[in-house]
């Protein structure tokens, strides 16, 4: 699932196996004047809110929307997904099949002659590296409440979970060097949405100190499971390659070393001019089914919603994905842009860390959420986009589903429907808790958010302390704020985002909840769907009985499109407009 600022928003991903626990289909009107049939070429630029930060989407702190766009235009895969949330699986760049029931086994199949953007072959040394980084086989470390490692050692951060691919044993590959085999000890309810393709293993060997992809395979074959309960000393050449994938693809300029840029998908990186742009063109090495039709794609870093209907009118870019606003949409309208509008598989939320001295005592947790004017900030920021919008009352669905409503009525969400200051105060019996509420400080809705938290909360006696900054995904699960206000945007598809957010170990865990814990990983192994929706239903029940926080509202989205582009459609998860670039083509060059 993605962090959505929406200024700094998050997407679950990890090696392409993100999903979500709640899925809204994305219900789309548009408007705007037909345009004559382009011919290929050309260059579309598109506005985007974030700086990019990282060519790894998949860390904790490379989770940016941003990031992951561009992850989606540089990395090849074995499914795409459609704006219905449909899986397409992507024959062009490999197959998957289960070959077995019991134990369950999947195979991958790459294709024939698939290379890197440098020219090296795609192989299933590959695939190896992407099952290590995402299953966490080689880990030994025991963990404290605040996720620091106090015995053993954990290689790779990832911004998801291991559940599921945890209970893989060590894969198979075979003498091809195209096809990899995972053998699962229990069932994964996600086994289909598994695409192990992450970074290259022949760049990520040179890293650690190897000559080969081919080196870095022998020494993963060779490693023992890790065990916590017997670790073993840190191996020094995985450590390295470990600390280059988690960190060492964080970027602040454009970087000077060329292997960084080194993609697998129809896209590649050409140029970087931080806070201001990015630019793609096409990988020239990619010969699968989704090879763009234009020369170069521009990220353009424009944060402002305004700024960026202003931009698409005078042609300075060619799409735009703003937050929503009535005022925006108004705009739009006023362009010739063509518009679409839909639902989206994002929400807001407020969350309470567990591990603030403040929120230790249960009764100040729900005594603050007592306060939260949720029906105000709804009527403020969303309600001018959709005069149907309600307040939302669940952590694990959203009202497109069906599921949504008994959960609701049985989450114990009704102890929040009103602000009660009368009641916050009973519970704090006179006492002023000082709380540091971090927030987006660029982003206009969650300014307005905090202020209205912020002027509800002292009525009750609670002291809200400003901690908004604009770096403040950066700082997620940092300890420095008691309670943080964003949002999260999924694939729509899935339940690998489950255990992310709601597991004790799960990368999304920033504000170290454990009181899902073990229902959250549960839902990894069950295949039922019914069973799944019953787990997720007590796990909205657990979330509000222990006062973890509160939804705010699903946002609406917003597109516009410059009539020279074509085939652009609306998305309402994590990827964005560019879910289909290499469709898109444009009138002019």
């Amino acid at each position: 699932m993605t962090i959505t600022g929406r200024l700094a928003r998050k997407a679950i991903a990890v090696v392409a196996i993100g999903a979500a626990a709640a899925l809204a289909l994305a219900g789309c009107t548009t408007s705007g004047t037909p345009t004559p049939t382009a011919a290929s070429g050309g260059t579309v630029t598109v506005a985007s809110v974030n700086d990019f930060t990282s060519f790894n989407y998949n860390t904790p702190q490379g989770n940016l929307d941003t990031n992951g766009v561009v992850n989606y235009l540089t990395t090849g895969g074995f499914f795409t997904v459609d704006p219905s949330y449909k899986v397409i699986y992507d024959t062009s760049f490999g197959k998957i099949e289960k070959t077995s029931d019991s134990p369950l086994t999947v195979k991958y199949t790459l294709q024939k002659g698939l290379k890197w953007s440098d020219g090296e072959p795609i192989t299933s040394d590959d695939m190896l590296l992407a099952w290590a980084l995402a299953s966490g086989h080689y880990d030994s470390g025991t963990v404290d409440a605040d996720g620091k490692v106090t015995k053993g050692t954990n290689y790779f951060s990832i911004a998801g979970s291991t559940a599921g691919l945890d209970a893989t044993s060590l894969p198979t590959l075979g003498t091809d060097g195209l096809t990899m085999t995972l053998t699962y000890s229990t069932p994964y309810v996600d086994y289909m949405l598994v695409s192990p393709i992450a970074q290259p293993a022949h760049v990520v060997a040179t890293k650690a100190g190897l000559k080969s992809a081919a080196d870095l395979t022998a020494l993963l074959l060779k490693l023992p499971k890790g065990d916590p309960a017997s670790p073993a000393a840190a191996d020094p050449t995985l450590q390295k390659a470990a600390e280059f994938v988690n960190t060492g693809y964080d970027v602040t300029a454009m970087p000077t070393d060329a292997s960084l840029l080194v993609s697998s998908g129809p896209m590649t990186v050409s140029a970087f001019v931080p806070t201001q742009s990015l630019t793609l063109v096409p990988n020239k090495f990619y010969t699968g089914d989704h090879k763009a039709k234009l020369d170069k794609i521009v990220l353009r870093n424009i944060p402002d919603a305004n700024a960026q209907v202003a931009a698409l009118a005078n042609g300075e870019v060619d799409v735009i994905n703003p937050q929503a606003s009535a005022d925006t949409l108004a705009a739009l309208k006023k362009t010739t842009a063509t518009v679409s509008t839909g639902s989206t598989v994002s929400y807001d939320h407020l969350d309470l860390s567990f591990n603030a001295t403040v929120f230790k005592d249960a009764k100040v947790r729900e005594a603050f959420l007592k306060t939260i004017p949720r029906q105000q900030i709804l009527d403020s920021i969303v309600t001018p986009v959709d005069a149907q919008s309600k307040v939302l009352d669940s952590q694990q669905f959203v009202p497109q589903q069906s599921s949504y409503a008994d959960s609701v009525k049985n989450n114990g969400s009704s102890a929040y429907d009103k602000v009660d200051i009368d009641g916050a105060k009973a519970l704090l019996a006179g006492a002023t808790p000082e709380i540091k509420l971090m927030y987006n400080t660029k982003n206009p809705n969650r300014v307005d958010e905090f202020q209205a938290i912020q002027a509800s909360a002292s009525k009750a006696g609670f002291k809200i302390v400003d901690a908004g900054s604009p770096d403040w995904s950066k700082k997620l699960g940092d300890g420095t704020y008691d309670a943080v206000l964003f949002g999260w945007v999924s694939p729509g598809y899935g339940y690998a985002g489950v255990p992310q957010i709601w597991s004790t170990n799960g990368g999304g865990n920033y504000n170290k909840y454990t009181g899902t814990d073990k229902l959250a990983i549960s839902t990894q192994t069950e295949l039922d769907s019914s069973k799944i929706n019953a787990i997720l239903a007590k796990m909205d029940a657990q979330a509000f009985s222990d006062a973890y926080g509160l939804p705010l509202f699903q946002l609406p989205g917003i597109l516009g499109a410059s009539a020279r582009v074509q085939n652009v459609k609306f998305m309402g998860n994590q990827t964005g407009p560019v879910w289909n670039f290499w469709e898109w083509t444009v009138t002019g060059k």
